[in-house]
């Protein structure tokens, strides 16, 4: 009966073997159906791969270059002699961000005091595009510009970079030169009692001749920020040396920069070179005004030769360039860049009358403790002998 059936229908009557593969291929886009498992056994590992990682927020750019990308420069700057120890990277040898980011914020308070580029001093314009200050330097530029007096002296580069980097410099200027008037004279007085009047001439010129060899003392090792351009590529190496050398050894980097202790030993010695030639210079001009009125009072007075003898000229202004280049030089650098800088200046920054007090009194304290070395070496290397025989 079978074989009497069509064909089609014969061939729908399902077989008793087993089913062919072919309906086990899924078509395509129908999903994979996944065995039901236990809840303790691991899951098939196309699904472990699909749990990925949280995506984290990039690092700021300060952090990103400080800890991240392995270059060399910051390995240089702690290991430049100087420990790390100002706090801040070199903008010209640091991570190559500084340059940018201090330029970035120089500009932008500018945009916020209302100001252009083109309005500040040509040289402070090249530092804030090579990015070598920041905008706090530019803010306190501003700040010093309200004062008639501080806006002429900002004219000058000299004060302008000592201005710029301690706003009570001028202050300290005038505690150092009016203490240095009044002790210079009550020195005169006591030496010279009742002839002060009569040779008031050579008193003034001793006194004028103090007031520049102090002015010079706080000038020189005074902190900065440098405003000094790059030196040309032939420059020698010494030249290039010194020039990146810091005005005081002991300041504080700012504006990005960092100093090895090779550049803060050069400071001692140009600022030392420095103050040898002012400290020979002014003791030659003033005992050659002093000899020259001694003498000319001789010339009226002959009771005066035997009462008063001249000053070795020579021999008494090197020894005072000595003095200064050495003992005036460490004390002043140490004072400015240690004791006022690190020292006065973090801890009473709000209270600024106070810290001028402050520094009044600790500048009174070392004129006279320079008074009292310059009396023991003066006898010492023998340039005030005649005056003790006297």
């Amino acid at each position: 009966m079978a074989s009497s059936l069509p064909p089609s229908i014969s061939l729908s009557i399902p077989s008793t073997q087993p089913a062919p593969l072919q309906p086990r291929i899924h078509l395509p886009g129908q999903p994979p159906r996944l065995p039901l498992l236990p809840f303790s056994r691991a899951l098939p590992l196309p699904l472990r791969l699909r749990i990925t990682r949280p995506i984290l927020p990039a690092l700021p750019h300060a952090l990103s270059s400080s800890t991240g990308g392995g270059d060399d420069h910051g390995h240089n700057n702690n290991n430049s002699g100087d420990g790390g120890g100002d706090g801040e990277g070199d903008a010209g040898h640091g991570d190559g961000g500084a340059p940018e980011d201090n330029r970035g914020e120089a500009l932008f308070v500018l945009a916020q005091l209302g100001r252009k580029l083109e309005s500040l001093p040509s040289d402070l314009a090249a530092a804030v595009e090579g990015g070598r200050v920041t905008g706090e330097i530019v803010r306190r530029f501003n700040e010093l510009e309200a004062s008639a007096l501080f806006r002429w002296l900002l004219q000058f580069r000299g004060f302008r970079e000592r201005l710029l980097a301690d706003d009570l410099f001028l202050a300290k200027l005038a505690m150092e030169c009016g203490v240095g008037v009044i002790a210079k004279t009550a020195a005169e007085y006591e030496k010279r009692r009742e002839n002060f009047v009569k040779e008031i001439d050579i008193v003034i010129a001793d006194v004028v001749m103090a007031i520049v060899a102090d002015f010079m003392l706080v000038y020189l090792p005074a902190p900065t920020v440098s405003l000094q351009p790059p030196l040309a590529r032939n420059a020698g190496a010494i030249a290039n040396f010194f020039h990146n050398c810091p005005d005081n050894a002991f300041q504080i980097a700012l504006a990005g920069r960092s100093f090895s202790l090779l550049q803060r030993l050069g400071a001692i010695l140009r600022n030392g070179a420095k103050l040898f030639a002012v400290g020979t210079s002014a003791s030659l001009i003033g005992t050659g005004v002093t000899n020259a009125s001694i003498k000319a009072r001789k010339a009226v007075d002959k009771d005066l030769e035997d009462e008063v003898e001249d000053i070795p000229v020579v021999s008494t202004s090197v020894a005072y360039g000595v003095y200064m280049a050495v003992s005036s030089n460490l004390r002043y650098q140490i004072l400015a860049g240690v004791i006022e800088q690190r020292m006065l200046e973090p801890l009473l920054h709000n209270h600024k009358l106070l810290l001028s007090a402050m520094c009044f009194a600790v500048r009174t304290g070392n004129t006279f403790l320079g008074s009292l070395l310059w009396v023991d070496y003066a006898r010492w290397v023998g340039v005030q002998k005649v005056q003790e025989e006297a």
